[in-house]
């Protein structure tokens, strides 16, 4: 008996609401129709600490129609790079408090390195090529942009120096 090989399915959501992991899981999972061998996932969590130590809130904003684009580009290539057969993204934006969740990336494959490979470079290319500026928010009420680090900017150029499979 030969079973359908499922449509790669690609879900972009930028929301201000939280989101649950497990059931994001659950729905790349499946969508895999009994194809999919490994699942990868990231969630990034907002930190106590980052340009400046006494941070209490993120407020994130985003370039509606342009991130999600962006996305798809990233998404996209990341299906040329590599074998990968269902992607999910989720990135919140407005304020959000101390070790509430910021972003989630799925990818699903037949592989575990291609699924790890190919979460490691959406995550990395999120950080730099998404249009999303971050603001810290401090104790006292103060905020302050977040300028891109080199560090991000390093972890993603070298998706463009390496051999990407």
């Amino acid at each position: 008996m030969e079973t359908a090989t499922p449509t790669p399915r690609t879900d972009i959501r930028i929301q201000q609401a939280d989101f649950d992991t497990g059931e994001q899981c659950r729905r790349l999972r499946a969508a895999g129709q009994g194809e999919t061998g490994a699942i990868s996932t990231f969630t990034g969590l907002v930190r106590a600490h980052g340009d400046r130590n006494d941070v209490r809130a993120l407020f994130l904003e985003h370039y509606p129609g342009m991130t999600e684009q962006v996305i798809e580009g990233l998404v996209e290539t990341a299906r040329q790079r590599w074998q990968i057969q269902h992607v999910c993204v989720i990135h919140r934006v407005g304020e959000l408090a101390l070790g509430e969740q910021i972003v989630f990336v799925g990818v699903a494959s037949a592989h575990r390195s291609d699924a790890f490979k190919a979460c490691e470079f959406m995550m990395d290319a999120l950080k730099t090529d998404a249009p999303f500026w971050k603001k810290e928010i401090a104790t006292d009420g103060s905020a302050q942009w977040v300028e891109q680090k080199a560090s991000d900017r390093e972890q993603a150029d070298r998706w463009n120096r390496q051999n990407p499979a």
